[in-house]
C-alpha cells in the first residue's frame, strides 16, 4: 500500500506531503489544477518513462519520495531479496531529477538503477489511465491481456524457447541450401580444379626445397670450372714435372739437413715451410672436395626447373603464392566433399527442423488449450463484473482464431462485445461507446487484478463519458474493489467522489508569474462543498450542497 508521497520542486509543485489510506482515495479538482502532475510524480519515482522536463522552474533539482507498506508475503520482497536487500516492512523509494537532466534513485537509502525501480513498480502499483482504452481497442494487445489473466508465463516461456529452436534449425537449413547452391553453380570448375591440382600434387614446403636445389645447381655450374682451375694451379706439376708441393718439400729437406749448423736461426723458416706445405695440401684437398660436391645431374637440373615452372604457372592461374597451393588443394577438396556430403547434411538439418517444429507445435497447442480454458473463465468473470456497472445486458466474448506461428504461439485473440440484446457482437472499437469502453476497461482490470494482493490500483478518469446512475455504479464498483486494498482515483465525477473514504482536492494558485499546485485533504464540510462544485460548477448553491449530501449518504463508512 502507498502510505506517503513527498514531492519537492517538480513541475508546478513546490512542496507537497500526502499520506494515503487503505480503501478508496479520490483526487478531484478543476481541469488543469495539476491532478495529472501527481501521477507524473508517482510514475517518476517508480521509474516509469514520462515527461523529460520535470524540475520546477528556477530549482536546481526536483525529487519524489514514496513510502510503501510491505506485508510479509508481498511480491516486492522477492525483487528486493534478489537485488541483495534485506526487506523491511517499510519500502522507501526516492528519485531525484537534476536540472541538467541527470537522474538518481535510492531504495531504502541505497542507490539503485531505474530498472530496479521498474521491477518493484510492477509489484507495487498498477495505473489505469485515460489512454488504456487504446490497448483495449487494439486486438494486438488482447492476447497479452488474456495471457495475464491466464498466468501463461511458464507456457509462454516454453513456447518462445521452442520457437527459437525452430528459427535456429530453419536458419541452418537455409544456410546449407545457400551454400550448396553456391557450390553447385561452380561444380564443374571445382572438379576440374581438384583434378589438375591432384595431378600436380603440390606438397607443403616443396617450393622452398626446389628453389634451394635449383639455386644450388645453377650456382654449381658457374663454380665448378674456377674450382678445378684453382686445384690444378696448386697441385699440377710445372713443365719440369715439379709443382708447388715438390718445390716446397725440396726446400724444406735442404734446410732440415743443415738446421743443426744454424744454431736455431733456420727454425722459423722450417716451421713456416711446414705450415705452407700443410696448408697447400689442405687447400688442395678442400678444392677436390668442393669439386666433387659441385657435380650434379643435368637431367635433374632440367626436372627441377620444369617443376618450378609448373608450380609457378598454377599459382599464377589461381592468383596465390606457390607455397599456398597445397592449402588450395585441401580447400577445394573440402568444398567437393561438402558437395558430395550435402545430401546427408541437408537431410540431417531437415530432420532437426522437423523435430523442432513438432516440439513447437506440441507446446503451442498446449498454450492454445490453456488460453481457451482461461478465455471461458475470463468471459464468466467479465459477465459477473458488467452487471454491477449497469451493463447486465452486454455480452462479452473472446474470439480465438488460428494465427501464423510465432514466438507467442498460434492464436489470434479478439475481445468482442454485444451491448444490446439481439445485436450482433463485434470488436470493441466498432461496438462500444466511450462510456461503455470505460466500464469494459474497469471490469477487465478488476478481473485481471483479482487475487493480486498488495497492489495499489490507480484509475485516471476511468469514469469519463458516463454520468448519473452509471457513474454511481462505477463509483460503487470502485468502492467494492477498494475494500480488499487501496484504490486511488482521479475523477471529475461527483458520484464517484462521493463513494470515497478519503478525499483530496487539487488546487492551483498563481502568485505573480509563479504557478503552484497544492493538495488539500477534505473534511466532511469541505467535501460537501467540493462535490457540490462538481455538480453545479463555479457557483455553488444550497441546492447543489443538498444534492452533494444525498450522494454522500450512500458512501460506505
Amino acid at each position: 500500500m502507498l502510505r506517503d508521497l513527498q514531492i519537492r520542486d517538480m513541475l508546478i509543485i513546490e512542496r507537497l506531503d500526502l499520506s494515503f489510506q487503505p480503501g478508496l482515495n479520490v483526487l478531484t479538482g478543476e481541469t488543469g489544477a495539476g491532478k495529472s502532475i501527481l501521477l507524473d510524480a508517482l510514475g517518476f519515482v517508480l521509474g516509469w518513462r514520462g515527461r523529460a522536463e520535470l524540475v520546477r522552474k528556477g530549482a536546481s533539482q526536483g525529487s519524489v519520495t514514496a513510502t510503501f507498506d510491505l506485508p510479509a508475503a508481498h511480491l516486492a520482497r522477492a525483487v528486493l531479496d534478489e537485488a541483495g536487500f534485506d526487506p523491511d516492512d517499510d519500502l522507501i523509494l526516492r528519485r531525484v531529477n537534476y536540472s541538467d537532466g541527470r537522474k538518481a534513485a535510492w531504495v531504502n537509502d541505497r542507490k539503485v538503477s531505474g530498472d530496479l525501480l521498474r521491477a518493484l513498480s510492477d509489484t507495487l502499483v498498477e495505473l489505469h489511465g485515460q489512454q488504456d482504452d487504446r490497448g483495449l481497442l487494439d486486438p494486438r494487445g488482447h492476447r497479452e491481456l488474456l495471457d495475464d489473466f491466464a498466468a501463461s508465463t511458464p507456457l509462454l516461456t516454453e513456447t518462445r524457447t521452442a520457437w527459437d529452436a525452430v528459427r535456429t534449425a530453419r536458419r541452418e537449413c537455409d544456410r546449407l541450401k545457400s551454400r550448396l547452391d553456391d557450390i553447385r553453380k561452380e561444380e564443374g570448375d571445382l572438379r576440374r580444379a581438384v583434378k589438375e591440382l591432384e595431378d600436380l600434387d603440390p606438397r607443403p614446403g616443396e617450393s622452398a626445397d626446389l628453389t634451394s636445389r635449383y639455386d644450388f645447381m645453377k650456382a654449381a655450374a658457374r663454380l665448378h670450372e674456377p674450382v678445378i682451375e684453382a686445384a690444378n694451379v696448386l697441385l699440377t706439376p710445372f713443365p719440369d714435372g715439379k709443382g708447388f708441393p715438390y718445390r716446397i718439400g725440396a726446400s724444406l729437406r735442404r734446410l732440415e739437413r743443415v738446421a743443426d749448423l744454424s744454431q736455431g736461426r733456420l727454425t722459423p723458416a722450417i716451421e713456416a715451410l711446414n705450415r705452407a706445405l700443410a696448408a697447400l695440401e689442405e687447400a688442395g684437398s678442400e678444392l677436390e672436395s668442393v669439386s666433387d660436391s659441385l657435380e650434379f645431374d643435368e637431367a635433374e637440373f632440367t626436372r627441377v626447373a620444369k617443376r618450378i615452372d609448373k608450380l609457378g604457372d598454377m599459382a599464377l592461374k589461381y592468383r596465390i603464392g606457390v607455397e599456398d597451393l597445397p592449402d588450395l588443394l585441401v580447400f577445394k577438396k573440402s568444398l567437393l566433399s561438402a558437395l558430395d556430403d550435402s545430401g546427408l547434411d541437408s537431410a540431417a538439418a531437415t530432420a532437426v527442423l522437423s523435430l523442432a517444429m513438432d516440439t513447437y507445435t506440441s507446446v503451442a497447442t498446449r498454450l492454445s488449450a490453456h488460453r481457451r480454458e482461461a478465455a471461458q473463465h475470463l468471459t464468466a468473470a467479465m459477465t459477473a463484473e458488467l452487471a454491477p456497472l449497469r451493463m447486465e445486458r452486454a455480452i462479452f466474448t473472446i474470439a480465438m482464431t488460428v494465427a501464423e506461428p510465432g514466438p507467442e504461439g498460434i492464436d489470434a485473440v479478439t475481445f468482442e462485445v454485444s451491448t444490446n440484446p439481439g445485436a450482433p457482437s463485434g470488436p470493441l472499437n466498432r461496438i462500444a461507446s466511450g462510456g461503455e469502453l470505460s466500464r469494459f476497461l474497469l471490469a477487465l482490470k478488476v478481473c485481471l487484478t483479482k487475487g493480486n494482493t498488495g497492489l495499489t490500483l490507480i484509475f485516471d478518469e476511468i469514469d469519463r463519458g458516463v454520468g448519473g446512475a452509471t457513474a454511481d455504479a462505477v463509483g460503487r464498483r470502485l468502492a467494492d474493489l477498494a475494500q480488499a486494498g487501496q484504490v486511488l482515483v482521479v475523477t471529475h465525477s461527483p458520484q464517484v467522489a462521493a463513494k470515497a473514504q478519503h478525499h483530496w482536492r487539487v488546487e492551483k494558485t498563481v502568485t505573480g508569474d509563479m504557478t503552484t499546485s497544492r493538495v488539500v485533504e477534505l473534511g466532511p464540510a469541505a467535501r460537501i462543498d467540493e462535490i457540490a462544485r462538481m455538480l453545479a460548477g463555479d457557483t455553488v448553491t444550497e441546492a447543489a450542497r443538498g444534492a452533494a449530501r444525498v450522494l454522500l449518504e450512500g458512501t460506505p463508512a
